[in-house]
């Protein structure tokens, strides 16, 4: 198992020293197919681009190395390291993100039922004093405390694609996926 506020205290000081907003992390599977998660954006574009992506990955695993070098197991066992960008259908993870997304479609998970429901579903109206308002499709205003919510995110919809600066997809098209070699292959090498 992983301490995630550890890991965050770690990963968080990496991010900003790139200039860099963390958004998220989380670690995700089980057993060898576990994976940490890291979600950041650069505040000027609200996402990261692949060199910044692989920028903050070498940073972040270089700092966790030389943690655990020092005695301090941050993830116990095997796991692989994913940086990326939030995407357009962005978690909300922070504060500010119910204020900088107001007006468009959220799904929010509560942590407990609040007035009967677990799972809310409309238009985000924002964050005032620690609390957040959606205007639920079925519940209608509801107001919830952010503390009380488990996990939100953005949902697809035109307007939300219309409003969402164009993805930077610089350097995706350089990635070069190589396939695994046999091991009865590299034995002949």
């Amino acid at each position: 198992m992983a301490d995630l506020t550890r890991l965050t205290e770690v990963i968080a000081p990496e991010t900003e020293a790139l200039g860099f907003e963390l958004v998220r992390v989380k670690l995700t599977g089980a057993d060898d197919e576990r994976a940490l998660q890291i979600m950041a954006e650069d505040p000027a574009t609200g996402q990261l681009i692949v060199e910044q992506c692989m920028e903050l990955s070498r940073r972040i695993s270089k700092r966790i190395d030389e943690i655990e070098e020092q005695g301090e197991e941050l993830v116990e066992g095997a796991y692989h390291l994913e940086v990326s960008s939030p995407g357009i259908d962005r978690p909300l993870t922070r504060p500010k993100d119910f204020a900088n997304w107001a007006g468009h479609e959220a799904r929010i998970s509560l942590a407990e039922k609040i007035d009967g429901k677990r799972n809310l579903h409309g238009q985000l109206k924002g964050i005032e004093d620690n609390v957040v308002t959606i205007e639920d499709r079925k519940a209608g205003a509801v107001e919830v405390p952010y503390a009380a919510i488990h996990s939100a995110k953005l949902m697809l919809t035109n307007d939300l694609i219309a409003a969402t600066k164009p993805l930077d997809m610089t350097g995706a098209d350089e990635i070069e996926e190589i396939e695994d070699i046999p091991a009865e292959e590299k034995a002949d090498d």
